[in-house]
């Protein structure tokens, strides 16, 4: 309707929406504006983008959860080297088969070497090389089942003591086949166990552990080692007794440990017996020098209470190691290992149980009568220089394919020997030892003896 007045149809007028500049109108004009499309275009797909990698990081957390299984081995755990060596082996049987695919190696382009050194008795060594899988991703196809393997090295963590970096190995296959995983392992164990049957490991502590000192050397027969009559089967027979009786020291509340002290000249068989004994009795052996620099009062007790299991341990030449009851080295060396220190980690209130220690000396007129009493050396026995009766089960062992007449060689051995002996002369083990090694033949061998003690009585 008109009212006639045009100032209220010009208000009217002015408040239709469609001529506001606001207007619904005006924003729909200015959805075809290309730079306002172009906005959104991009928002829109940073948002879709954004919200599907959400969804993959949920996707590939809820996947590994349900389909995936992962087992992780440190450096510090007894199974990783036996799992490197496992793998190293394999790479080996499947290189000799011809069969590349299933091999770790094969399908890694980073590895590492490992290097073995094994010490031999006669002063030479032997040098292994082993590839194993480097750090980084590789695969491994085992039994038809494909797994991942990732080994990690962490550079900026050390170890405490060796200064060695930790390191892991990740193993990741599908959850329908986490029975692999101990199918592995103990195949791996069982290769290492294999690897060690018939023959000693020898450990040396590195820092607060006991390591493996080389690799693992061949058993000695304990008939090897000839001692004088009734020594040997003593020793043994008293190894044995303390093993069967650990319920009786545990209902007595005695302290479970022994130690033996075996005194004599040099070359008399000492340590070569401890060795042979403790590969007859399927234990290993654990070096232990007082004098190593670093080595302290509170080390060597946590040493002495952390013994593998099955272990001898072996200290040689103790009547060195502490002269006045101060312990100092070749060069001069002194070393932080108190003479009460050591007492105390033998048999103190810190001191560890279910333990043997052999100890070794070549004049026990030096040792401090608070070392060698019951307690801290529970047995003592003398094992001196060659008599008439070890000289012949020596030669006798030696030549034992030869012709018929060794026997009589072997008495007429014992016959100089004992000649020998009443004349105040000795030879020792090792020396009657080396001669027959040096003489391939029975004669030539009681020719260098008489030689010998030619050159003895000229001297």
């Amino acid at each position: 309707m008109n009212t006639g007045n045009p100032n209220i149809e010009g208000l009217n007028n002015a408040a239709t929406p469609a001529s506001l500049p606001n207007g619904p109108k005006y924003w729909l004009e200015g959805l075809d504006n290309p730079y306002f499309q172009a906005g959104f275009g991009l928002m829109g797909v940073g948002v879709v983008l954004s919200g599907l990698r959400k969804f993959a990081t949920f996707a590939d957390v809820v996947l590994r959860r349900r389909l995936l299984v992962q087992v992780e081995i440190n450096n510090k755990d007894r199974a990783y080297p036996w799992l490197l060596s496992w793998m190293a082996r394999q790479n080996q049987l499947n290189q000799s088969l011809g069969r590349g695919s299933g091999s770790l190696i094969s399908k890694s382009h980073r590895l590492s070497v490992e290097t073995n050194v094994e010490q031999h008795q006669n002063g030479s060594s032997s040098v292994f090389f082993n590839l194993v899988a480097g750090t980084g991703m590789h695969w491994l196809k085992y039994r038809g089942v494909w797994m991942q393997v990732v080994r990690e090295r962490d550079t900026h963590s050390m170890q405490m003591m060796s200064g060695n970096p930790w390191e892991t190995v990740t193993l990741t296959t599908l959850s329908r086949d986490r029975d692999i995983f101990p199918r592995l392992l103990t195949e791996a164990r069982d290769l290492a166990m294999c690897d060690q049957e018939g023959k000693l490991v020898i450990q040396t502590p590195w820092g607060t552990e006991w390591r493996p000192f080389g690799l693992p050397r061949r058993k000695r027969p304990l008939h090897s080692v000839v001692l004088d009559n009734g020594i040997a089967a003593d020793i043994e027979s008293d190894v044995q007794s303390f093993l069967n009786r650990r319920q009786w020291y545990v209902d007595r509340g005695i302290p479970y440990r022994r130690g033996y002290l075996l005194h004599g000249p040099p070359g008399s068989g000492k340590s070569s017996y401890i060795q042979a004994l403790a590969g007859s009795l399927n234990y290993n052996l654990c070096l232990l020098n007082l004098s190593e620099r670093g080595l302290g009062d509170d080390k060597l007790t946590y040493l002495l209470s952390t013994v593998p299991e099955r272990s001898f341990v072996l200290i040689e030449d103790v009547d060195a190691a502490f002269n006045k009851r101060v312990q100092t080295s070749e060069d001069g060396y002194q070393s932080s290992v108190t003479f009460s220190g050591f007492l105390n980690a033998l048999d103190g209130v810190a001191s560890g149980e279910e333990r043997i220690i052999f100890l070794t000396t070549n004049h026990i007129e030096r040792l401090d009568p608070a070392l060698i009493r019951p307690g801290r050396v529970d047995f003592t026995q003398y094992v001196g220089e060659s008599t008439p009766n070890q000289a012949r089960n020596l030669f006798e062992r030696f030549y034992d394919t030869a012709p018929l007449g060794t026997m009589d060689m072997g008495r007429s051995l014992y016959d100089l020997i004992e000649e020998e002996m009443k004349q105040g002369k000795r030879i020792s083990m090792a020396a009657l030892q080396g001669l027959f090694i040096r003489n391939h033949d029975a004669q030539s061998a009681l020719a260098a003896c008489r030689q010998t003690f030619l050159e003895t009585q000229s001297t």
